[in-house]
């Protein structure tokens, strides 16, 4: 490796030094061709050349030089142009490579710098527009619960109730809209620790089957409420993996929400668990209104929201955030989330990696 530096290095010095070799050798045949002319047509003209021959040789050699390297210089000026260009904001500008040797890879380098600058400004400006976006997305979703229950604290305040049924359900809305806010807020404060980079996961061994048994157990009785039936295939062999478990039941509840919210009513939330030697793979399907493959695309992006005529009547929606969280705490695992839409049936894949323990464990 050394040596292909020095040779790298010493390209363009051997370029330079062959040119001055070459420059001496020409000057000396020439003012030896311009003397013996000057012989032939006079001794006296001869005689007084030969004063000269110092000053005809050096002016010979530096023009004979800069005609050789001449070439060199105006690639030097164009290298030197290219950076003024660049360093004055043009960043799409890309200098000329021309040549194979030092000065060549100086443009490549120049044009590798332009391009990772452009980068960096565009990461900068994504950030910057994701930052503005968060806090649009923030400022829409939490405007409508708050104004709602600062609507029904004035009414209540005002004494605006006609009895005291009416003055209970002001009060059950109320509390409704602010625990409607705090989930928000809940999911708003988990995106951005899971987004970021002080990230940190708190794995055990993990069953999971028992824990998807676990979340199921909460989950039923809210699903017969809104008219859902859970079909479940769970298998008897534990399987065990390393797990932040408190990460991966927000996961899963957060895939269970969405197909209870979205799904048609009634109707049953399939839940399946299968397993191979590497993975983990928990598949909850649902049948509810199909979407564009537009929508499809973005399902996954936070803040995304498809229409509204979607959403169950009566459950709460959220801040568009719970898919990506879900797929943020899976990927942070190093597995995967996956969505099958077909014709209004939804089949949501998370599949984890598998660290093999003995099946007795629990």
């Amino acid at each position: 490796m050394t040596n292909k530096v020095h040779k790298r290095k010493s390209k363009i010095q051997i370029n330079i030094l062959l040119n001055s070799v070459f420059s001496f050798f020409i000057s000396i045949i020439l003012t030896s061709v311009l003397q013996y002319c000057a012989y032939l047509a006079s001794v006296a003209v001869s005689e007084i050349l030969a004063y000269l021959t110092v000053p005809m040789f050096t002016g010979i050699f530096v023009s004979t030089f800069f005609i050789l390297t001449r070439r060199i210089v105006s690639d030097l000026i164009t290298l030197e142009k290219g950076l003024q260009i660049i360093s004055e904001g043009d960043l799409d500008y890309r200098v000329p490579v021309v040549r194979k040797d030092e000065l060549g890879r100086v443009a490549l380098n120049i044009n590798l710098m332009a391009e990772r600058l452009q980068q960096q400004i565009a990461k900068e400006r994504e950030v910057e527009r994701s930052k503005m976006e968060l806090i649009s997305g923030i400022s829409h979703d939490l405007r409508t619960p708050l104004t709602s229950i600062i609507g029904y604290i004035e009414l209540l305040r005002n004494d605006l109730f006609q009895s005291k049924d009416e003055y209970r359900r002001f009060i059950q809305n109320t509390f409704n809209k602010a625990i409607h806010l705090k989930s928000m807020l809940d999911d708003l404060f988990e995106y951005t620790r899971l987004t970021s980079s002080e990230t940190r996961l708190d794995l055990k061994r993990i069953n999971v089957c028992k824990l998807l048994e676990q979340l199921l157990f909460e989950f039923e009785p809210i699903a017969q409420e809104n008219g859902i039936t859970v079909a479940k295939k769970i298998g008897n062999p534990p399987i065990f993996t390393l797990l932040d478990s408190e990460k991966i039941a927000r996961a899963i509840d957060n895939l269970l929400m969405n197909a209870l919210k979205y799904s048609l009513k009634p109707g049953t939330v399939s839940i399946n668990i299968e397993s191979d030697a590497s993975n983990a793979f928990i598949a909850i399907e649902n049948k509810g209104n199909p979407l564009t493959p537009e929508q499809e695309n973005n399902l996954f992006e936070r803040f995304y929201k498809v229409d509204e005529a979607r959403s169950t009547e009566g459950i709460q929606t959220g801040a568009g955030l719970g898919l990506s969280i879900a797929r943020n705490i899976i990927e942070l695992h190093g597995g995967t989330l996956k969505l099958n839409h077909k014709d209004g049936n939804f089949k949501f894949i998370l599949g984890l990696p598998i660290n093999n323990y003995s099946d007795n464990e629990q």
